[in-house]
């Protein structure tokens, strides 16, 4: 990408413009599609233009759970919360260079834009009993209702939008094409009674819907994260704004500093489309730009092991440097252990797997160094940090029985599935032995290490204790084990040959640092002041969390508040 563009100074000629509106978003994730709809909703001509030929960025592929404090769904489960304990809690756990201002404006307008959003939308949020990632700390909630997860639509409404519209995450759905419910979620991994039943009406839902289904894999029912950014475009289908696939942006155009529009390729021309009254970058991290993940996050340097998409490149935060913005914590992801199958274009998110009884991570040594069942983003930097320190932690191994093999997945290897009928992505990285001796050698760890460490592990797990690593104690922790086993969820000996393996890996869900905005939303110059009309939101801003991970959903949620008051800001709403 070039210099921003700066047009109009003496000598040069005005910008030739081929489209004008008031508000350009440049990103369809689901924190664009957002302020769109409320520039929108403001009497504002919006227009928003994605990169790659899908919507819905990242946002599409994800759980689609929002974390918002103080909401009016939480308030009508019985939980009584507050704003102010929320910052107290987040303000704890971000970097010290994150203004208080912008986790204020966080917190205090999370609940009122969700309010908006479900008022404005088809969009249906539940607050669930999901504790946050450190409850025990101030502010923290350890019965949850915090994290909200959006319940399903029907992606008919849609129409022929919804055959380019991103798929979930294969950590996301099932078989990679199903799309499931949070709670859904539940009935299938412990195969509550009922369990097929559940599963057979599913799949007969999907494969009958013609004949819609000989032309696209689409799940047309759509969940998660899919049902949040399905709900933002049916939203604004509804107000005519438009979306334009396939136009990536390439240049910011500044008139004497500010920022007035974007210079756009589309079908092989470029285009100059000046935006009135302001442009929101929402285009995504830098989470496949080995470059610049080199140079600011060296701890997390393969692209391959990011949960993020393809067209996550950067391409907006360069830009905005270029216009003289100033960054914050580009060294930040949203860290995370992932699997990766050969060939697959992203690392798949490993959330429940963790947390299960029967299993462990060890390092290529043999031995554990982490308490499995902590939140994935805590396990994802601990993970790296070793990896940098050591050098034996890409891959970990994750490590579990004959029992936990026929009772869970593990990533891309389904419980009831034999070995032979998965694919051959999924066979070439799945280890096996008869007994842990064997299991050790096909890992190529040290067998007297694998064994101590099983036997040592065991003995505590028999009695649901985990003196060394504390796994289970935690209300996060026990949020993803089993029920049924007692008197720890989260732990059980593997004791049950024959013993399997596979390569877990320090990765990430995305990258959250980026441009230093304000509390409104508005990116900052390196003089810490407004460069007029130019807004960050989403991975493209630096997190108001910092390098921390408070709860499920702090990604979308502060995605969508911010881009609810950036609109509102560039529109001067007041209502």
């Amino acid at each position: 990408m070039s210099a921003a563009v700066t047009s109009g100074a003496a000598g040069q000629a005005a910008t030739k413009w081929d489209k004008e509106v008031d508000v350009l978003i440049v990103g369809s994730g689901a924190g664009g599609l957002m302020s769109a709809l409320v520039a929108s909703h403001h009497n504002a001509e919006v227009l928003v233009i994605e990169k790659d030929a899908l919507w819905g960025g990242t946002s599409a592929t994800s759980g689609g759970g929002i974390w918002i404090p103080a909401s009016d769904q939480a308030a009508a489960a019985g939980f009584n919360d507050s704003t102010d304990d929320a910052f107290t809690y987040v303000r704890k756990l971000s970097a010290d260079n994150v203004p208080d201002a912008n986790i204020r404006a966080f917190v205090d307008n999370a609940a009122p834009m969700l309010r908006w959003m479900t008022a404005n939308t088809a969009i249906s949020y539940q607050a669930f009993p999901y504790p946050d990632y450190h409850a025990e700390n101030p502010g923290g909630s350890p019965t949850g209702f915090r994290t909200h997860m959006p319940l399903p639509i029907d992606g008919r409404v849609l129409g022929k939008d919804v055959a380019n519209m991103r798929f979930a995450s294969p950590a996301a759905s099932l078989f990679g094409y199903l799309n499931w419910h949070f709670d859904e979620t539940y009935i299938l991994l412990f195969r509550a009674k009922g369990w097929w039943k559940h599963l057979a009406k599913s799949l007969t839902r999907y494969w009958l819907d013609l004949p819609f289904r000989l032309t696209s894999r689409k799940d047309r029912r759509l969940t998660l994260g899919n049902a949040l950014t399905g709900g933002l475009r049916d939203a604004l289908n509804q107000r005519n704004v438009p979306l334009w696939l396939n136009s990536p942006m390439e240049d910011l155009i500044r008139e004497d500093g500010k920022v007035v529009g974007v210079r756009v390729k589309q079908n092989g021309q470029t285009l100059n489309i000046r935006a009135r009254k302001g442009v929101v970058l929402a285009a995504g991290g830098f989470d496949k730009n080995k470059a610049m993940r080199q140079t600011h996050a060296p701890l997390y340097p393969n692209t391959q092991l990011s949960g993020g998409i393809s067209s996550n490149t950067g391409d907006s935060i360069r830009a905005g440097m270029d216009a003289g913005a100033q960054t914050l914590n580009l060294q930040s992801t949203w860290a995370a252990p992932v699997f990766y199958v050969p060939g697959e274009d992203r690392g798949r998110l490993c959330t429940i797997e963790r947390a299960l009884p029967g299993c462990m991570m060890v390092a290529q040594d043999g031995k554990r160094y982490l308490n499995e069942a902590a939140s994935y983003h805590i396990v994802g930097q601990q993970m790296a940090r070793r990896q940098a320190q050591t050098g034996d932690a890409s891959p970990t191994w994750f490590v579990f029985d004959h029992r936990y093999r026929h009772s869970y997945p593990v990533g891309p290897l389904y419980p009831i599935q034999p070995d032979w009928l998965h694919g051959k992505g999924v066979r070439s990285i799945l280890k096996k032995g008869r007994t842990v001796a064997e299991l050790a050698k096909a890992m190529g760890v040290d067998p007297s290490a694998l064994e101590e460490t099983i036997q040592s592990f065991n003995t505590h797990a028999a009695n649901g204790s985990d003196p060394v690593f504390h796994r289970g104690e935690a209300a996060y922790d026990k949020m993803y084990g089993d029920p049924r086993v007692q008197p720890n969820p989260c732990l059980r000996p593997l004791d049950q040959g024959p013993f399997y393996a596979m390569p877990i890996y320090p990765g990430d869900i995305g990258t959250n640092g980026g441009l230093l905005t304000n509390d409104k939303a508005q990116v900052l110059d390196t003089q810490g002041q407004p460069i007029s009309g130019l807004y960050a939101i989403g991975n493209n801003a630096a997190s108001a969390m910092g390098e921390s991970y408070p709860g499920a959903g702090v990604t979308l949620g502060p995605a969508l508040t911010f881009g609810y008051l950036a609109a509102r800001h560039i529109t001067g709403a007041n209502d």
